[in-house]
């Protein structure tokens, strides 16, 4: 199994490294790859959306041509999670922040994204969160975008008082903070199990 972290910008080699442990956990062959290029996601059986700067992930997966290949992938029934700014790419709708930018979304979940709902970085925090399918978690909330709606197919799986913090939409993850920076494998795993 091959598992493609989008590396444009954010947290990447958090991610291949929680990736590679879990695989080695379950039990299963496989590494994670960066995907820069169009050429890079041919052959990933998943792929990952990280945390970072989510106009400038979107205008380079443009750029690129990575945003209607994963758009085409996704539509095809391929795993993709997004963590934070891929919590944002993700959705079908975002806030005046993300039309202000003039961020390109990937539009693939029947949800409605704050960005930095939760303020600054300096209001950065951790909790812990019931998750659907998986219980207790602790969770990093960093300049954390908040799922204001969902609606459709798309399913909350975890909240905080605010409002959603994850959900799902068949092959399709969401989540607002960053299941990389646990020391707990068991949101990858749920990942990867999908594939």
């Amino acid at each position: 199994m091959k598992v493609g972290i989008v590396a444009l910008q954010g947290a990447v080699s958090e991610h291949v490294e929680m990736v590679e442990r879990t695989l080695s956990e379950m039990g299963k062959s496989g590494r994670a790859v960066p995907v820069r290029r169009l050429e890079d996601i041919k052959s990933v059986s998943a792929l990952i959306i990280p945390g970072g700067e989510s106009t400038t992930i979107g205008k380079a997966l443009v750029k690129s041509g990575l945003h209607d290949e994963i758009v085409m992938l996704a539509g095809k029934g391929m795993p993709v999670m997004g963590t934070c700014a891929g919590c944002v790419l993700l959705a079908k709708e975002g806030d005046d922040e993300v039309a202000r930018t003039g961020t390109k979304l990937l539009s693939l979940m029947d949800m409605a994204v704050d960005r930095n709902a939760f303020g600054s970085q300096r209001e950065s925090f951790e909790a812990d969160l019931d998750i659907g399918g998986i219980g207790n978690f602790h969770a990093v909330f960093i300049r954390a975008p908040l799922i204001r709606k969902a609606w459709g197919e798309c399913r909350a799986l975890a909240e905080v008082e605010e409002g959603i913090v994850m959900a799902r939409q068949g092959s399709l993850l969401a989540l607002s903070f960053h299941p990389e920076l646990a020391c707990d494998t068991r949101l990858h795993r749920f990942f990867l199990e999908m594939v």
